[in-house]
């Protein structure tokens, strides 16, 4: 099995599929995490870190927000500027970011922080934020409430990320303090080609071995014909958006 930080960065040799199979994130999540940014200007400067394909920045910019997009890997930025123009992107971490000192209202990362070291990346994050700024963190998680939703994760196995939430809220440090939270529940039509490259966008299996990605394949497969996503016919896969913030100290 690959490592933590091979997983971590292994994004990028699954671009497309991450593009495709991903979902966006709801605008009310954007909104709650940017409220206490926008208390003195309605217009804020936000960095967007662990950007990925551009999931969250579409969102932020929809919001009004000035964006800069961050992440480690250059693939992804590279499919981010193919479908989010005109915004600037720089790699980097939460751990290291390449900007300025108090340089934006907010930081955000969709699907990323259970990959941060949270001393580290929240000291770096206070250091760029002006004061009164906010972190922002969000996932969208499918609701394994649903029985086929629920052998879905059986079969893919759980993420990284899917674990820290299930031991309770995400953990911070100063200049960081207690996190508020807020949930939205919802659902996105998907067509079965989406929904492999959701299953094969995830790092576990980006990394597996030849072996495994087989069986996930030929148990999906009978899954999803079990559910009735076949051909061009969607399914609602439903999820629960948590979105996390905190203002820093």
């Amino acid at each position: 099995m690959a490592t933590r930080d091979e997983m971590s960065q292994s994004f990028g040799r699954a671009a497309d599929a991450y593009e495709q199979g991903r979902p966006a994130y709801p605008a009310e999540s954007v909104e709650w995490m940017l409220a206490p940014s926008r208390r003195a200007e309605p217009a804020v400067r936000v960095a967007d870190v662990g950007a990925g394909t551009g999931k969250l920045t579409r969102t932020l910019v929809e919001a009004g927000a000035e964006v800069v997009a961050i992440d480690p890997d250059a693939e992804m930025l590279r499919a981010l500027r193919a479908h989010v123009r005109g915004v600037p992107t720089y790699e980097g971490t939460a751990e290291r970011l390449p900007l300025p000192d108090e340089s934006v209202d907010a930081v955000v990362l969709g699907q990323a922080w259970h990959w941060v070291e949270p001393v580290a990346g929240c000291a770096e994050i206070g250091r760029v934020l002006r004061p009164g700024g906010v972190l922002g963190l969000v996932w969208n998680i499918r609701d394994e409430s649903v029985p086929w939703v629920r052998r879905l994760t059986e079969i893919m196995r759980g993420s990284h990320a899917e674990q820290m939430l299930a031991a309770g809220d995400p953990p911070v440090a100063p200049p960081f303090t207690a996190t508020e939270r807020r949930q939205w529940r919802w659902s996105r039509e998907m067509t079965r080609a989406a929904l492999t490259s959701m299953v094969f966008s995830r790092s576990y299996l980006i990394t597996a071995d030849e072996d495994e990605r087989a069986r996930v394949d030929a148990e999906i497969t009978d899954l999803f014909d079990e559910v009735g996503a076949v051909e061009d016919a969607t399914i609602a896969l439903p999820y629960v958006t948590s979105a996390y913030r905190s203002v820093a100290g």
